[in-house]
């Protein structure tokens, strides 16, 4: 794995790690919300910020989690489920954003858990995002946020992922902002059948392009 891009930013009162990456004339700049487990590092994020960054988005993966926390939530998982927390971090690293790539419109992109916590920043800063799409995300756990959220929000879940079908519907039903939810047919949770993430790269792209713009 590669660090390229490696910055550190003060955000919530830790120093997080992340890879911003911005390509020339770019049209706005996402930030990745990793899910359960998962680090900037992730297989399946950085494929389609990839994907991303050809539709002319800068992207920002960044760990929510410092070293020694991620150690301790390897044995407790309890840390990976703290929205609140999460969002927290989110909304300072969004701050550090808009302060120095004050032209770039910034868009949020959440998988599993992070679906949750990117809705929950996107509620608190509505003037700061301008779009969010979930992955396979847990937008349920957004709660009492999701009638707050004013940014256009894209649902992509997995056709064979019923569970988590849901508990998307669910959220989708008390939203109030712009909003669609798209199945991916024959995807499970991780969407690592041939093809869909893929889709879920182009869904995600049309998305932050049109609103990002």
């Amino acid at each position: 794995m590669t660090d390229e891009g490696l910055i550190r930013i003060d955000a919530a009162g830790v120093r997080l790690e992340g890879n911003l990456i911005v390509p020339r004339n770019a049209k706005g700049i996402v930030l990745f919300a990793h899910g359960s487990g998962s680090s900037r590092f992730s297989s399946r994020n950085r494929q389609v910020a990839g994907a991303l960054r050809t539709r002319g988005l800068a992207t920002l993966l960044i760990d929510l989690l410092t070293r020694d926390e991620e150690l301790v939530d390897t044995r407790t998982a309890h840390l990976r489920f703290d929205i609140e927390l999460l969002a927290g971090r989110l909304v300072g690293t969004s701050a550090w954003l808009a302060k120095e790539h004050p032209n770039l419109k910034i868009g949020l992109f959440g998988a599993s858990t992070g679906g949750g916590a990117a809705l929950v920043a996107a509620a608190r800063i509505p003037d700061k995002i301008r779009a969010v799409v979930s992955r396979g995300g847990r937008p349920d756990l957004a709660g009492e946020a999701l009638p707050k959220v004013k940014a256009p929000t894209l649902l992509i879940v997995g056709g064979d992922d019923t569970p988590v079908i849901g508990m998307n519907q669910e959220a989708y039903n008390k939203m109030t902002a712009l909003r669609r939810m798209e199945i991916v047919p024959g995807a499970s949770h991780l969407f690592e059948e041939p093809g869909a993430l893929e889709e879920v790269a182009r869904l995600a792209g049309d998305w932050f392009v049109e609103y990002l713009n």
